[in-house]
């Protein structure tokens, strides 16, 4: 027997119906809506390749059970966008080359869009914070800070509607 489920999924509201409410969101956005921009690590919650924002919040899709979601709004890395087709985050990862294999880059995007949302000045220990919670194999994560940093220019200047030169 299915459930119904009804919540808000990247800006629309989606009713959809699970066989298992105790599934992951992590599964049932992969495997059911076919987003597979999130991706899936260690299924623990500990690597943060699977963070999306529930209600404003980066949360491991992993651990969250989807029958929990009813009435409320899940953002994933395909809602993100920006002027210029991209997010200011995923802009600042593409200038600052803060990936390898990409694989724990949405995961990254997704932490530090939900920081910027709630604190768009962060400091030095919020951004390393954010950072330090999404593994990395390939990086060594200088440029995912740099890209993090860069980020924050970047929103900085959207936000205020000048160059990211003047926003620095």
């Amino acid at each position: 027997m299915s459930v119904p489920l009804s919540f808000r999924l990247n800006q629309e509201d989606v009713e959809i119906h699970v066989q298992d409410p105790s599934a992951t969101l992590l599964d049932v956005l992969r495997h059911d809506l076919g987003l597979t921009g999130t991706k899936s690590g260690c299924a623990v919650g500990y690597c943060g390749a699977c963070t999306v924002i529930v209600d404003g919040e980066a949360v491991p899709s992993c651990l969250q059970m989807v029958g929990l979601l009813e009435g409320r709004d899940v953002r994933t890395v395909e809602d993100l966008n920006g002027p210029d087709g991209l997010d200011p985050v995923q802009s600042a990862f593409v200038k600052c080359a803060g990936l390898q294999c990409g694989f724990c880059t949405p995961g990254h995007v997704m932490a530090l869009r939900a920081l910027l949302d709630q604190e768009p000045e962060p400091t030095e220990e919020r951004i390393q914070q954010t950072v330090d919670g999404n593994y990395c194999r390939c990086t060594g994560y200088v440029k995912i800070l740099d890209s993090a940093r860069e980020a924050v220019v970047l929103e900085r200047a959207r936000t205020t509607r000048t160059t990211p030169e003047e926003a620095h």
